[in-house]
């Protein structure tokens, strides 16, 4: 017996007894619910995903009803779960399955993959799931995996390292069982194979395993290589009329929190001031700025200086068109919001 098809039956003995078996999305062959969590999964562990994934199914319970959604509405109940082009894309994606397909989604790779936000090992995970079909996956479970049992150096996301891990997820992924094989890697990444503190000792893969063996664990995978995260600082305009609503504006689709929606930032070289009157269209009380809020993204970190400022003025004078909004603190937005933006929104609750 090779090593890629004793790899493959050790881990389908392993997850028929320690597995996970009772996820939310489990259970169907459906490929809408695990297209779902599949993209929701990109980059968010599982137990970050439940809640999400069960608020988002009793609002959008099929395909249908989320390609008639509006943007809106899909990212009010993505807020919080970060890296929102997911969401969008998830959006677009519907309205295709929806508007060219009458709601089926397609069983073929190629036209899985061309839809927005889907990639190969997505793609392979959700054929796998729903249709049963044998398509390699290669997440970040599944590469730590692979790299630590075969001792794969470098790090995955150098396309020479890429194509290596892929070549041994083709191999190591058996003709039968395929959905259960899928869901074993993944598990045993997740819950044992971790990327800190791995239990080596539980691991049905141990006596497989190059990096065990060599008592080089930690060496495999790589980490991404190391570098300074640049800095940037904004200031967010806290704009109250009288009523004690606060201006909200939509951010453009393209850039970081694509389509939701976050207060007015004045721009660096201005003053808040000069920027009320320009923006405002009048003049406006400025009150002590709050302490700066820090948000971490993948390739930079965010420091934001909150500002409020008092507004007097008529209302309807600065809402040009459906980009801007007075929002009434602890109400329900309905609206998707970054998660900064709704922390400074409990805060006004609180004033």
């Amino acid at each position: 017996m090779n090593a890629e098809l004793k790899f493959a039956q050790t881990l389908l003995e392993w997850h028929r007894h320690h597995g996970r078996h009772d996820l939310p999305w489990q259970g169907t062959r459906d490929p809408y619910p695990i297209w779902v969590s599949e993209i929701m999964l990109q980059q968010t562990q599982v137990t970050t995903v439940i809640p999400y994934y069960r608020r988002f199914m009793q609002r959008f319970p099929t395909v249908t009803a989320l390609a008639a959604a509006s943007q809106d509405e899909l990212l009010d109940c993505w807020t919080g779960l970060g890296y929102y082009a997911r969401a969008r894309n998830l959006h677009r994606s519907a309205r295709r399955v929806v508007d060219e397909r009458g709601g089926r989604f397609p069983d073929q790779f190629d036209e899985v993959l061309d839809l927005p936000g889907i990639g190969r090992s997505t793609a392979g995970a959700i054929l796998a799931f729903a249709f049963g079909q044998r398509y390699a996956i290669l997440d970040g479970n599944v590469k730590r995996v692979l790299a630590r049992c075969f001792a794969v150096a470098g790090y995955p996301g150098d396309t020479a390292v890429a194509r290596q891990l892929w070549a041994l997820s083709e191999r190591c992924t058996p003709q039968q069982d395929v959905p259960s094989y899928t869901q074993a890697i993944m598990d045993l990444g997740s819950t044992v194979c971790t990327r800190r503190n791995p239990q080596c000792g539980g691991c049905p893969l141990a006596s497989h395993c190059q990096a065990l063996a060599r008592q080089e664990i930690d060496r495999y995978p790589s980490s991404r290589p190391k570098r300074k995260r640049p800095l940037r600082h904004v200031t967010m305009i806290l704009v109250r009329n009288t009523d004690g609503c606060v201006l909200l504006e939509q951010r453009p689709v393209e850039g970081i929190w694509g389509g939701l929606w976050s207060f007015p930032e004045c721009p660096a070289e201005e003053t808040t001031a000069a920027f009320c009157r320009r923006y405002l269209g009048t003049a406006v009380k400025i009150d002590q700025p709050w302490p700066t809020l820090r948000h971490g993204f993948t390739h930079f970190e965010l420091r934001i200086q909150p500002q409020p400022v008092r507004y007097a003025g008529q209302d309807d004078k600065v809402l040009h068109g459906a980009e801007r909004i007075w929002y009434k603190p602890g109400s329900a937005p309905a609206r998707g919001l970054a998660a900064p933006v709704r922390k400074l929104l409990n805060n006004l609750e609180t004033i």
